[in-house]
């Protein structure tokens, strides 16, 4: 679907060295009909000078959508990235996952009507992660199993990824047991579906909203589609000081329901009763 308009939707906070990167990536892509939207769960302002550098020189148009910070508002800004998409495909991914030349036109290519894409990630060590220049990205060579080596150690399953070619992938998207779910990673959508979901369940913290999310698109009746192999992006390493058993109980608790009682709609998305506009979209 090379005619395709996709919005590339990427969620950050407070990284801006490793947004810096995966900037770098959307700026190198192969495929030209898309737009950045950076969904900013509240950074400081250096956020926004980084992204405002980006501007002037960048090969697509960047948004900016910020809101205060509250604590973990994730789901929250990410919603407002979903209304202020300009396309009827959207793209999810993280500001600390580095995307190959051909991300975006992988998933504009197996993008299909009742279906979502579900992509992985090739993690990486620190070490590596901090190794990677603006170059390194331009020219691809942070994407070579070889080249990482050299850095630091690389996993089995992350080399593979990286070195298999078209057809390999196809056949390892197929047999591989890993189940297709929502992983803001590395996923996609159409815009319509989303809306038809109200969007992600905002009472959710770190750990499974995006796959809830996925859950109920599938509730819905949209089919997830395997992407694993074929949409390569590096996840670059960080701390997790958010994750705790508290939210994460939570989580597990909200996704029994969506699955035992087949909900489609959240009722804590998009769209809330008495809700007042709080965020901020950049576009200059």
């Amino acid at each position: 679907m090379d005619s395709l308009s996709i919005s590339v939707i990427i969620s950050t906070y407070n990284s801006e060295d490793w947004l810096r990167k995966v900037l770098d990536g959307y700026k190198c892509q192969v495929y030209e009909n898309y737009e950045v939207i950076v969904a900013d769960d509240g950074s400081k302002g250096t956020t926004k000078d980084l992204i405002d550098s980006y501007r002037e020189s960048y090969p697509v148009n960047i948004k900016h959508i910020w809101h205060e910070d509250k604590g973990y508002r994730r789901q929250r800004i990410l919603n407002k990235a979903i209304l202020e998409a300009s396309h009827d495909y959207i793209l999810f991914t993280d500001g600390d996952c580095i995307p190959r030349k051909d991300f975006v036109s992988t998933h504009a290519k197996f993008a299909e009507k009742g279906y979502f894409l579900s992509g992985g990630y090739c993690k990486l060590s620190m070490k590596a992660s901090t190794a990677i220049t603006a170059n390194d990205i331009e020219n691809e060579d942070c994407f070579d199993p070889q080249w990482l080596k050299k850095q630091d150690r690389l996993g089995s399953k992350q080399n593979l990824k990286l070195s298999v070619g078209d057809k390999a992938a196809a056949i390892l998207d197929v047999v591989t047991p890993t189940g297709a779910t929502f992983n803001n990673c590395n996923s996609s959508a159409w815009k319509e579906d989303l809306i038809k979901i109200n969007g992600y369940d905002e009472r959710m913290q770190y750990g499974g909203p995006d796959r809830e999310l996925g859950e109920r698109l599938v509730n819905l009746g949209i089919k997830p589609k395997q992407i694993r192999y074929k949409a390569i992006c590096l996840h670059l390493d960080h701390p997790r000081g958010y994750k705790t058993k508290e939210s994460l109980d939570r989580n597990l608790a909200i996704r029994k329901n969506t699955k035992d009682a087949n909900v489609i709609e959240t009722s804590h998305g998009i769209t809330q009763q008495g809700e007042a506009t709080d965020y901020i979209v950049n576009i200059k």
